[in-house]
């Protein structure tokens, strides 16, 4: 009896001193020095549309733990300006340092491993290191969900995506957008033109003119800092689906948007620093059941049709369906996932160098 009233205390003797443990270290973070994190960032924080959001999150997220937010703005990738931040957020006594672009970590990767008593969390990031944790949110589930919007929107049967540069991070979008339209429209075509920057007005406005006038289409949507295709798409009285947040002065052609909730975000990961689990796991990769990945509100133009078959859709995502799963082919005819199959996070977050069939690039 003794021993059977044993095995079943010293599972909860473990929970308790886990609990214990647990309220030391957040006890000695609350009494002790200010948790200090570095935040670089490629624009300013009042920016309306990728750093701006970015900037409200983290800041938010800091606001909640009382952590002290050091920011570096205007921090362009490529440029070595993202190590020379890095350095001087360390001198600033950063504990937690967070890379919000692409390009960050490995340009910065030399400089990262200088500093292995700070922990890193960078976007979206290809690399990792045992200081360095890569995070994001599983975007691509919500451009599924908004090429349906698009498919059945359509008249044309052709839909425009006007697209920064050709990364993992933006491809998977594309692939997954082009899905949608496909799982509603199956002869529609997305026709994708790259504008090779994050934030080029010039060349957004440019390239919707070109998808309308060369492709016909007449559903546009996007992956860029910025709101330009939404408003380009507007003003020529073409539909639009935004991305990042919601713009704002359009009219009902904006039939909606996938947006980003990254207070969530930065709330997980720094707590998890707080916590004493930094860089703890290799990816964080935060799925639309966490609410990090949302649809805005619809258009009144998005009829309840297009509405309960995004429901349906997004119902079969939380039961488990992967949107890169089942039978997918690329646009050149070649089998890339078989019945039954779903492709792995490793080939969606690293492995992206084909599109699916039905996209079209337009250099």
């Amino acid at each position: 009896m003794k021993t059977k009233l044993n095995r079943l205390l010293l599972p909860a003797a473990i929970i308790v001193l886990a609990v214990i443990v647990l309220s030391l270290v957040l006890a000695g973070y609350s009494k002790g020095s200010t948790i200090r994190i570095g935040f670089v960032m490629t624009g300013s924080a009042d920016d309306i549309g990728w750093n701006g959001m970015h900037y409200t999150g983290v800041l938010s997220a800091c606001e909640q733990f009382d952590a002290k937010l050091l920011i570096k703005e205007d921090v362009l990738e490529g440029t070595g300006e993202c190590a020379k931040a890095i350095k001087e957020l360390a001198d600033d006594g950063a504990d937690m340092i967070i890379l919000s672009s692409y390009g960050y970590p490995v340009e910065a990767a030399d400089t990262i491993a200088l500093y292995p008593e700070i922990s890193f969390y960078a976007i979206s990031s290809d690399i990792t290191s045992e200081n360095m944790t890569s995070f994001f949110g599983r975007m691509y589930q919500a451009r599924y969900l908004a090429g349906i919007v698009a498919g059945m929107q359509s008249e044309t049967g052709a839909v425009g995506y006007v697209a920064a540069m050709p990364n993992n991070e933006v491809i998977r979008g594309i692939n997954a957008f082009a899905l949608g339209v496909k799982s509603v429209a199956p002869d529609a075509s997305i026709n994708v033109v790259w504008t090779d920057s994050w934030d080029d007005a010039e060349a957004e406005r440019a390239a919707v003119r070109l998808l309308i006038d060369k492709t016909d289409s007449d559903v546009i949507t996007y992956h860029q800092n910025q709101h330009n295709v939404a408003q380009a798409a507007d003003e020529a009285g073409v539909c639009s689906i935004g991305y990042n947040t919601v713009a704002q002065g359009l009219s009902d052609k904006y039939l909606t948007a996938a947006v980003w909730n990254w207070e969530s975000v930065y709330y997980e990961i720094i707590r998890e620093f707080i916590q004493g689990r930094a860089n703890s796991v290799r990816r964080h990769w935060f799925s639309i059941d966490r609410g990090v990945v949302v649809l805005s509100e619809y258009s009144p133009l998005v009829d309840e049709q297009t509405r309960l078959a995004v429901e349906q859709a997004k119902a079969d995502i939380l039961a488990g369906q992967d949107v890169f799963s089942g039978e997918i082919y690329d646009n050149n005819g070649t089998l890339r996932c078989g019945e039954g199959e779903t492709m792995s996070d490793e080939m969606l977050f690293s492995s992206f160098d084909w599109f699916v069939d039905g996209v079209v690039i337009y250099e």
